[in-house]
Order: C-alpha cells, then structure tokens, then sequence
C-alpha cells in the first residue's frame, strides 16, 4: 500500500467492520477538536470517550501506550495524541489533518480575541473584565499544581526533585530547559539502576478505564510497527524545512533583532524542550515573555491564560497571543494588527510544525519505546520537576494578581521576586479568595468559574471600585 493510499478501500478492520473513510475520519476529528475545552486532561477524556468507547478505533491499552509514548515527547501532548492515532488510520494525510483539525479552531478564537484585546482592552469595561478574569485563572493554575502534585510526588525523592526545581528556578533564576534535561538525566540514571522511587507514571491519564479490548477495535491487536511503516525520509525532510526554512528566512532577510525573529528562534527553542505540559511551559514562557524581551506585562500574560481556558485546543495556544502582542508593539513599518497577525500565527507555525515531526519519527518505535523503564523513569522525575515548574508559575502570578508593584533582588547569585507590599490589591486578593473556595470547595466547572470572575470584575469596575 502507498503512503497516502486511504487503507478504507482495501480492508476490513481488525473487529470486521469497515474501515473508516477519510472524509469520516475529518468529522470526527472536528467534532474531537469542537470539544476540547478543559486542559490536556479534559481534551485527553475527550479523545478516550469518543476513540475508544464511542468509535472503538483502538482498545484502551493501545490508547494509553499511545499517550505514554506522546508524554516522551516534547510539545502538548493531546495534540500529538490525534496526530498519531489519526496516522494510524490513514498514514500520513490522517495524522497531518487530524493535527491540524486539533488546533484550527483555537487558532482562529485566540486570533479573534487578540485583535478585540490589542484594540479595546484598555477600555474601562473590557479591563474590569479581565481583571476578574486574572482571579479565576491563578485558581486554575493552583488546581492543576495540586493535581499533578498528587500524582507525581508518590515519594520522597520525588518531592526532593520538586523542591530542588523550584528552587532552581524561583531563587536561582536558572533556566527551563536545564531543569528539564537535569532531571530526566537524573531520572534515566535512577531508572538505568532499578531504583524503586522512579518506577511510578506520571502524567495526565486518560481518564477512561474500562478495559475495551483490541479485539474489539478497528485496528486490533497488531504491533505499530507491523501497522505502520517507517516515514519516508522526504516526509521528514519536508517536515524539518516547513519548520526551520521559515525560521532561516527570517534571520536572513530581517537580521536577528526583528520581533520576528525573536519569535521564531524562541518559540522553535521552546518547541524542542517542553516537557511536562502546558503549565510547565507557561513559566518559561511568561519570564521570557515579560522580563526578557518585554512583549506583554506581567498581567498580560493571565489575560491571555485566560483567553486560552476558554477556547477548544491546547492550552499552549496561548503562545499565539504572546507572538500577537509582541509584534503588535513593535511591528516595524508595518500596520501594527497587520504585524500582530503575523507574529500571532507564526508562533503558532514554530509551536505546532515540530510536534508531527516527532510522532512522524518516533511513531513506527513506540512499541519499542513504550517498555523502555529507563525512558518512562526519565518522564517520572521530569513530571516531579515540572511540579516545581508549575510551583514558580503560580507564585510568579500570585505576586503579580495581588500586588501592582513586584521588584526582583538580585545579589549573592540569587534572582528573587520581591513584592511591595504596600501595593497589595485588596479586591483582587479577594476575588482570588473567591476563587480558590469555588474551585477547591464546591469544585466549580472551569468554565463556569471563568464567567463568574470575569462578571465579578465588571461589578466591581459599575460600583466605581476598580
């Protein structure tokens, strides 16, 4: 069979049913990427109900050796997810337009919200709205602390890699990647030894356990190397062009001090080191973002956090807004919402294009990688220091909500955060207060939360007290 050959014409599924078309395979792929609202873990659940139980493309071991193998990879692992499993339907057209169906819809969302937000979003109303919105968010971001921190600290060598993250990062202002790296070298190692501590999992889970069998499935039981074989090298060529050829273009013809060139040669950095999830990435990125290259304020980069929480896709879509704000303050010759489009969908391009590079690569190997203790031990101490990741991240934007001055001492090699504490926000403590209960104690639809803080900000700002 030729690679782009749809397999719905010449077999049946392994369970006797008719393979699945490819015009099938698109709607259910819209319909997936329609609802995934919620995190890696909402879009996850999403994908187990409607693959597994629903359409019964593949069992749920297969589903879940799938995700561990996407949360070896860098990049957001849901979107890796429909990547591989739509190429396993339909080789390699199957994984590019279920990737692409992934993120389109946050695409243009997170477009349409950074034009409304460059252009009115000092508007008294607008402000009042987000500021509320900044409340809701940092409880989020608390929530999602607590329950990875619930999965991945199971011990105290795990609690050791956390603390030593963010200390790390927090105190000594080292850099995202070396964290990463160091801990997954030190979780290989520990792996490579046997040592019990880093034989746990973590991640997200599929959310999803009741043992739907392969036999069952459209694609059975067979081995994906036997499935599927190896992408041809001009697949892979053309991937590694469609990403870097745009990236070299730039630093050609703009130099290395255009905004976007910045943009490309940082968010392709970002692209190859992003274990561990969204939040994980956000603090790299919201650091970089604000105090390094000066693109947005530091409660710029909650707004669009929140932009993010409320549109289908991966959370990473966020970046979209960062690209948009930073070359829309420094567009150039250009029209500013001319250079905001541009710098906005470019990120976009250098975030996502890697991410079908390495399931077109890694794919035909997954049997192979997924039994690998050492790897797997690897992404275990790596998930333990994204907790210190994540840590950072929500005490960078606690002291940013709460207070409207934050210093940074720096002295003795250390880097910390220090708050004036005379600029404590009462109504914005308040509203996080408001925040943390909805969501810890009555467990509140995010969704739902989102609505109601950002009501509560535009409250605040009719009763003249914002």
């Amino acid at each position: 069979m030729s690679e782009n050959q749809d397999p719905s014409a010449q077999r049946l599924g392994a369970d006797g049913r008719p393979w699945p078309s490819f015009a099938e395979a698109l709607s259910v792929w819209a319909r997936i990427a329609l609802l995934s609202f919620g995190g890696p873990a909402g879009q996850i659940a999403v994908m187990h109900r409607i693959l597994v139980e629903e359409k019964r493309w593949l069992g749920e071991a297969r589903f879940l050796h799938a995700l561990n193998f996407c949360m070896l990879l860098p990049g957001p692992e849901a979107q890796q997810l429909t990547v591989y499993i739509g190429w396993l339907m339909h080789k390699t057209k199957g994984g590019i337009a279920a990737g692409l169906l992934f993120v389109l819809p946050g695409v243009l969302a997170i477009l349409a919200l950074s034009l409304i937000y460059a252009e009115f979003g000092q508007i008294g109303a607008v402000a009042a709205l987000f500021f509320g919105l900044k409340a809701a968010v940092l409880a989020i971001v608390l929530q999602a602390l607590f329950r990875i921190g619930s999965k991945a600290l199971k011990n105290l060598v795990m609690i050791a890699i956390a603390i030593a993250s963010f200390l790390a990062i927090f105190v000594f202002d080292v850099a995202f990647p070396l964290i990463i790296i160091g801990a997954g070298v030190i979780g290989y190692l520990g792996g490579k030894a046997g040592i019990e501590a880093f034989q746990n999992g973590g991640g997200h889970g599929s959310n999803g356990a009741d043992g739907i069998s392969g036999e069952q499935t459209i694609l059975g039981l067979e081995s994906n190397a036997e499935a599927v074989k190896h992408t041809s090298i001009w697949t892979v060529v053309l991937l590694l062009l469609l990403w870097l050829g745009p990236v070299a273009g730039l630093l050609l013809l703009l130099g290395p001090d255009s905004v976007f060139s910045d943009i490309a040669v940082f968010f392709s950095k970002m692209a190859v080191v992003t274990f561990g999830g969204a939040y994980a990435v956000l603090a790299y990125v919201a650091q970089a973002a604000v105090e390094t290259f000066g693109w947005l304020k530091p409660g710029e980069m909650l707004d669009g956090l929140g932009m993010a929480e409320t549109t289908p896709g991966p959370l990473i879509m966020v970046t979209q807004f960062v690209g948009f704000m930073g070359s829309y303050r420094d567009p150039g010759a250009m029209p500013p919402m001319m250079a905001g489009i541009l710098g906005g969908l470019l990120t976009t391009w250098v975030t996502f294009a890697p991410c079908f590079l390495w399931i077109f690569l890694g794919g035909p190997y997954i049997e192979k990688l997924r039994g690998n203790k050492a790897l797997s031990a690897a992404l275990t101490a790596i998930t333990a220091a994204v907790v210190g990741v994540i840590l950072n991240l929500a005490v960078w934007f606690v002291l940013h909500v709460i207070f409207t001055e934050v210093d940074r001492f720096e002295g003795g090699g250390l880097s910390i955060a220090a708050p004036a504490l005379s600029s404590l926000d009462h109504y914005a403590l308040l509203l996080t207060v408001l925040a943390l209960v909805a969501v810890f104690r009555f467990k509140i639809n995010v969704l739902l939360l989102i609505a109601a803080a950002a009501l509560a900000g535009i409250a605040l700002y009719g009763l003249g007290l914002i």
